[in-house]
Order: structure tokens, then sequence, then C-alpha cells
């Protein structure tokens, strides 16, 4: 599975041909694309002019909820990890072993995944 953080979305933005190839190859193989609700908050700002290529990629793409579930788990995942990123811990929540990350910020995900024991790669945007 290929996990976005808000970062994947912004290089679409600026039109990243790379990370849109990317995300339209998990596409074909079937998988769609996670994320979650916070992530959407960090970049949306409307869908007309440079977001317009967002809005088209956010409908292929399945958007999590932080519900209280998903809240709970990467509210302990800060607490092991001294990190405050709330958006950023529960990205690395929805990500099981052997998935990717695209992220703009591998550094913190790199500490919050091997926090919670999950083996991904991260996918630097």
């Amino acid at each position: 599975m290929l996990v976005l953080d808000a970062g994947a979305f912004m290089t679409v933005e600026r039109g990243d041909r790379d990370v849109v190839a990317l995300i339209k190859r998990e596409r074909l193989a079937g998988r769609a694309p996670v994320t979650n609700g916070g992530v959407v908050a960090q970049f949306w700002r409307g869908g007309s002019g440079r977001q317009a290529p967002v809005a088209r990629l956010l409908a292929g793409v399945d958007i999590a909820p932080i519900d209280d579930s998903l809240g709970r788990r990467a509210g302990m995942l800060l607490a092991r990890t001294g990190r405050t990123d709330a958006i950023d811990a529960a990205v690395v929540c929805l990500a099981a072993d052997g998935d990717d990350i695209l992220t703009s910020d591998p550094g913190d995900l790199r500490i919050l995944a091997e926090a919670a024991e999950v083996h991904v790669e991260l996918i630097p945007v």
C-alpha cells in the first residue's frame, strides 16, 4: 500500500510528474493510495487553480477519518516518541509492514515508524 502525507499532495500541486506517476502506478495495480483527513486539512485550500490536480488525485485516494481508534493509536505513538505532530503519527499508524510512505518529512516519520515497530519504505518527495 502507498500512504501519502501532506508533502506528497504539495508536490502534485507543484506539478511533480514523478510523484503523479508513482501514484498512478499504484492505482493501476488495483491499490488505492491512502491518507487521513488531517493530511487533507494540511494542504487543502480549494479546488480551483493550482489545486485542481490535487482535487483529481483525491478522487482516487482512500481517506481514513481520524476517529477515536486512530486518534488514540497516534496519541500513544506520540507519547512513546516525545513528538508532537498528531497528523504525522496518524499517517504512520495507517501503514503496515512493507508499505511505502510518500513524505516530505522522512526524518520525523522514521522515528515514528521505528517506535511503532512498522517496517516501511519512506520515499522522500
